[in-house]
Parts: structure tokens; sequence; C-alpha cells
């Protein structure tokens, strides 16, 4: 019976569906205007306009009466689809309900204009600050734009790299070509318009010139929160150098917000699963002890207690002391080899240790200088799922604390209270990779690291996100205040190449002080000659 009524609901949702994609046909060319200007000229009989206008208005309603109804019967048929899987499974793979939720558009809002696309873009470009300008608070308000030609973008906000110039690639790039190609659009058929009215008054034919992408100059855009972005662009004649520069303002407007999904992550409180899911920490390790019983201490003062933290060890050099260690930890386990260290290695071999070997478990890889908070946990699982999505977020590396607080004269504090996101305290480290969130499957699926490329420290987490990057996997990259880099010496041996050891002392610097605080310290003696000197005063 239940399927019964399901496939008469999906037969009657199909139907209407169909309704609608005729009706909408009517009102396609409201919604898909060419230029908010030609809207100025609508009909040369007022009579005519009005009764076309209330036709529209009445197909409109007509659409949005349907569009509910087709809304109301999803929700009719997930309700039902969830109820059956429940009653059937009692939850999903990770333990957790799924109830979605896809709108056609706000429910309440009135049907008679909201749905009016060109009114409802006229409202974003009134709004925006493309015409003209908008009284703010201060300068922190004000959007800046980027700079762009072709080949080059000159952002305003440092990405990852922190480059002053790249190369548009990507959504970027086809952002940016979509603009420029409606840009040229609009002049040819100014362009053109205007030509052909010179012609018809001269009584004469006149040649019609178009404007190409090998006319355009450079440009500049911005993405303002609540409106949408904004493209300035120029273009000049290529054939004729004399003919005036021409400027283009084009925008890509905000639609209304759309709810897409909605999900409850708690878990389903039954006897298979009563809890979160438990989260195993693979923590890859060779000497470095001192760090590694910080790390433990860590660990143990931790509130959430779904946590079990492999530790995968290698060499001789210190074994016997870190088995002592972990003997007085709670859930924690070592596995010792006897092998040249290699990380990559290291995560494959905990990823399939963990027991039982045939289920889905939820794995965080981790590292020894890493601190984390029970916030941050919460997270890992929020934004995992398997076979769905994988979480890489952004850890907030400290600087060297015996800097940072010796310039203002105060003593260091305990590391828990080291862990402050400040611009004088450490940066965020968007070039790494290595802490990641992911289920089991997630990265046997992407088939995991390529480990007789890789040996020792470095390359492996780059290789592993680039995979997920490649895949249908979703990633979520985010910065994540719960999670922390500490500061640790690092040494630039001079058996490295010139290349590798001028890489290494970069390295060195950026994790050491911020721009200023080195300052500070390559300017010390300047520093202290001025302030002698002003005593002497």
């Amino acid at each position: 019976m239940h399927n019964s009524l399901v496939s008469k609901l999906l037969i009657r949702l199909l139907l209407l569906f169909a309704l609608v994609s005729v009706a909408s046909i009517v009102v396609l060319t409201k919604c898909g205007f060419d230029e908010l200007t030609t809207r100025e000229t609508q009909a040369s009989n007022p009579s005519e306009a009005s009764g076309f206008s209330y036709a529209l208005s009445e197909r409109e309603a007509e659409i949005e009466r349907l569009k509910h109804e087709v809304l109301a019967l999803r929700t009719q048929i997930l309700f039902l689809k969830n109820n059956h899987t429940s009653h059937n499974n009692g939850k999903l793979s990770n333990g957790s309900l799924q109830l979605v939720e896809t709108t056609v558009g706000p429910p309440s809002a009135p049907l008679s204009h909201h749905y009016d696309c060109s009114s409802y873009i006229r409202k974003q470009v009134g709004a925006a600050e493309i015409l003209h300008g908008l009284p703010l608070n201060n300068e922190y308000e004000l959007v800046p734009y980027n700079h762009f030609t072709f080949t080059r973008v000159y952002p305003i906000d440092l990405g990852l790299g922190k480059r002053v110039v790249e190369k548009p690639i990507g959504y970027r790039r086809r952002d940016l070509i979509e603009a420029v190609n409606k840009a040229l659009e609009s002049l040819n058929r100014n362009h053109s318009a205007k030509i052909r009215a010179k012609g018809a008054v001269a009584g004469s034919p006149t040649d019609v010139i178009k404007y190409t992408l090998d006319d355009f100059v450079e440009g500049i855009y911005r993405n303002e929160p609540t409106t949408g972005t904004q493209y300035e662009l120029y273009f000049q004649s290529v054939k004729n150098q004399a003919s005036p520069v021409r400027r283009a303002l084009v925008m890509r407007p905000f639609a209304p917000l759309q709810t897409v999904q909605l999900s409850e992550l708690t878990p389903a409180l039954d006897a298979a699963q009563s809890s979160p899911p438990v989260i195993h920490v693979i923590l890859p390790l060779a000497g470095r002890l001192h760090s590694f019983l910080n790390f433990l201490h860590m660990f143990a003062k931790l509130e959430d207690r779904r946590l079990e933290l492999i530790v995968v060890y290698f060499g001789d050099n210190g074994l016997d002391q870190a088995r002592r260690m972990v003997s007085r930890s709670k859930r924690t386990e070592l596995l010792a080899l006897n092998e040249t260290f290699s990380r990559a290695k290291a995560l494959r071999i905990g990823a399939e240790h963990v027991k039982p070997a045939g289920e889905d478990v939820l794995l965080f890889m981790c590292d020894v200088d890493i601190m984390f908070t029970t916030r941050f946990l919460e997270r890992c699982r929020w934004n995992t799922a398997s076979g769905k999505k994988v979480y890489y977020p952004v850890v907030f590396s400290l600087y060297n604390p015996h800097v940072v607080y010796s310039l203002q004269g105060k003593p260091l504090p305990s590391e828990e209270e080291q862990l402050v996101i400040s611009r004088d305290t450490g940066f965020w480290r968007d070039f790494g990779y290595g802490m990641t969130c992911q289920y089991r499957s997630n990265f046997l699926q992407v088939r995991g690291f390529d480990e007789e490329e890789i040996v020792g420290w470095g390359g492996e987490d780059v290789m592993l996100y680039r995979k997920y990057v490649r895949s249908k996997i979703k990633i979520i990259r985010a910065t994540d205040p719960g999670i922390f880099h500490r500061w640790h010496i690092k040494i630039c041996a001079s058996s490295l190449t010139a290349d590798q050891y001028r890489a290494c002392i970069r390295s060195r610097a950026l994790n050491e002080a911020s721009h200023a605080q080195l300052g500070f310290l390559a300017f010390r003696d300047d520093i202290a000659a001025a302030h002698a000197a002003k005593l002497n005063l």
C-alpha cells in the first residue's frame, strides 16, 4: 500500500511538472530580459500593454499555485520515504536522519510580485553600489575591486599561496569570460542600433562595426555579499585606435535565498546507535617524545569521550618510552614499524587497522604538533559523510611564543593560554592539507596515498587532497577556530640545495613571527638606540 501511494504521488508530480513547464514558457522572456534599459519601452498601445500584463499576471498566479502544489507533493513523498526508511532501518549509514526539503521559493511571499524576475533584479541593481555611491559607516565596509585582464587577475584578497597576481582559471575564468561576452553582446546591439539610426537619417547605408574579444582592454570586478557581482569592463577597437574607449557595467545579481536541504545531525536514539560516531585519530610518529607527551596531555583533557587514538611509530629510537606513555593513556593504541618514516604509510596502516574492518569509520588524520578542542571534533562529525564529503580544516598556525610575548613585555603563558587567534599570535595555514576528517570508505574510494612515490614528510597531504578535488566527493574547506598548529623549531640543514635552503628559510620566517614582529627584531638595535637617545634628552 505504501509503494502504491508513493507511485500515485509521483505520477501526479510528473503531470504537475509538465503543466509548470508549459505555463512557464509564457513568462520566460520576463525572467530572461536582455537589458534593463529596454524595459522602459513596453508597448505603443497602453490598453494592449495593460491587457497583456493582466494575462501574464494570471498565468504567473497559476504557475505559482502549481509550484506550491508540487512542493507539497514533494514534501509528502519525502515524508513517506523517510518514514518507510526509518521503519526498515531505523537510521542511515552514518547514524543520522536526513530530512531533505527542496523549495521553489519562499511560500509566504506574495505571488503577484515576488516571482517577477525583472522587478527583483531591478531591486538588486538599485540596492547595489554600481551606478551611484552609498553612505557607509566606515572604511571597512567598502568592498574593493579586483583588477583583471584575460591573462591576469590582481586579487585584493590574497588566497592560497598569497599570490598578488594570478592566472584566472576554473570558475573564475568562466565567470569573467561570461561577463565580457555579455558586455560585447550589449555593446554590439547598442552600437548597431546607433549606426542604423544615423544611416536612416542620412538616407544611406552604414557599415556596422562589431566589437570582439580582441577589443577588450581591461576590467575590474567585486562581489557585494547581498546584491551580486559587479563588473566594469573597458573596450577599444583594435582596428581603429582613434575610436573612443567604451565602458560597460555588467552585474550578476543574486537571486532570492532558497532553502536547499534540511538535515538532522543528531543521531537517532535507539539500541544500535545512541551517541555520535567515534573519531579515530591517526598519529604518525618518529621520536618527538616531548611533543608527543604534550599531545597526550591535551588528548586526555578533551571532554569528548567518543575518541580513539592510534599511534603509528617508526624505528626503535624512543620506542620503549613511547610505549610507556601510551600505557598510561586511555583509548590509545601504538603500532610499531621498524622502517624508515613515511607519513603516507602510517596513515594508510592506521586507517586499515581500525576495527571492525568491514564497517565504515570516521578518521581524523593528525600530527603531533596539533592541538584541538571539543568544538573542532563536533565540526569533524558535521562536515563529513560517508561517500559524500570530507573535511579539510584550515588550521591556525601559532608564531614563536618567545617572540610574541617578549615583544609585548609579557611572561610566557601556558600552552592552553597561547591558543589565541589574532594577527599577533599566528596566521591561517591555508597552504596545509595534512589535517583532515574523512570516512574510511572515502579514503579507499580515492585509493589513499601513492606510498611508493613518497618517503618521509611532505607531499602526501597535497596528493590526497588533489585526488578528492578531482573526484565527485564534496570538500568542506574552511577556517576552524578550534584547531591549532603549535610552533616548533625548524632546522634548515646546510646539506640542502640552495633552492631548498632558501625555501626552508622562507618557511621558517613565515612561522616565526608576523611581518611587524620580524621588523622589530630586524631593527632592534635602531629601536634601542632611539630609546637611549630619548632618555639622554
